[in-house]
């Protein structure tokens, strides 16, 4: 088959691999669409032992198996099923395992991928193969993200809510919020093109490092340290800070008196649990014209090299690798 290899110092080329062998508990999922993620720009300067690509939707081709034929989404964490978390539902967050398909295992820059089992979530007929991608990360984390702290601020007593990075999750988490009943959304981000997005969706936007206003609900999806420190300093009193966007950089937190002097929630969240599968299949029925439109390009592997790099460079918001 053909796959992506991630050299690193911004290099891929694209290969002839083995066709993958599904162990024991595992299915063969061929591949339909993978969704450019800004978490794997990480890979693209440093390289990677495994295939990357962890926004994955294809086909299961496993005769016999009860899931043959069936169009599927990846659910990437590996989980046991039977620690504390798993039996809680927290599927994202099993205390045995560690393995993330398109991480620590082959993942969708390919034809064809093995998949557990268990990682399998089927997609309605309804849902189109382009949309698809959009419910694990763009969809699927940052929603998870709003209704872990909703009981926190709830839409009825929370006013004004800042999202900080317009990028894919950032405009998932703008959409959720708006479906959750925040009506009230500012959006900052560097790039004109995404705050114009984010306008277009309703929202206001809010100048990058601004402190002149303060909020009672932040939801920083950019990752950036410096929004980081500034939601602790802006958000209100018993407010929540919630941290959804990723970065590897050891963040250097200097208190002042504006973040010691005062109670607030700062919470981390990681991916979604798989019960949160239909809640997020209904987000995206109810809001597919707003999603289709984060959907700017789709293209062959021979045009990842470069695809990959115009969506590092903010021209893109959701590209999609196609497959036929």
């Amino acid at each position: 088959m053909q796959a992506a290899i991630f050299h690193g110092d911004k290099r891929i080329t694209i290969g002839e691999a083995p066709m993958p062998e599904p162990a024991a508990g595992e299915v063969l999922l061929r591949v339909r669409r993978t969704a450019l993620c800004g978490s794997d720009t990480k890979l693209w300067f440093s390289g990677a032992s495994f295939t990357p690509g962890h926004e994955i939707f294809g086909v299961v081709q496993q005769p016999g198996h009860a899931l043959d034929g069936r169009r599927c989404l990846v659910y990437i964490p590996v989980h046991c099923g039977h620690c504390e978390s798993c039996l809680a539902g927290d599927t994202q967050m099993c205390l045995n395992e560690s393995v993330l398909v398109g991480w620590n295992r082959p993942g969708g820059y390919a034809e064809y991928l093995a998949v557990p089992e268990q990682c399998l979530l089927p997609v309605p007929d309804d849902i189109e193969d382009a949309l698809a991608p959009l419910l694990l990360d763009t969809i699927g984390t940052a929603a998870h993200g709003i209704r872990f702290v909703k009981p926190l601020v709830p839409p009825e007593t929370t006013g004004a809510v800042l999202v900080t990075g317009a990028g894919p999750v950032g405009i998932g988490a703008l959409i959720a919020l708006q479906n959750m009943g925040y009506t009230d959304v500012h959006v900052s981000d560097l790039k004109e093109e995404r705050l114009q997005l984010a306008e277009s969706f309703g929202a206001r936007r809010h100048p990058v490092g601004d402190a002149s206003k303060r909020f009672k609900l932040i939801v920083e999806c950019s990752g950036a340290h410096a929004a980081r420190s500034l939601g602790m300093e802006i958000v209100l009193p018993r407010g929540v800070l919630i941290l959804i966007g990723e970065s590897d950089k050891p963040w250097p937190v200097q208190e002042n008196k504006a973040i010691r002097r005062k109670d607030f929630y700062m919470v981390r969240t990681f991916y979604f649990p798989k019960s949160d599968f239909a809640l997020n299949v209904e987000l995206l029925r109810g809001e597919k014209a707003r999603y289709r439109k984060l959907v700017d390009a789709q293209f062959g592997l021979d045009q990842l090299p470069e695809m990959f790099g115009r969506f590092v460079a903010g021209e893109l918001v959701k590209p999609l690798l196609a497959f036929a």
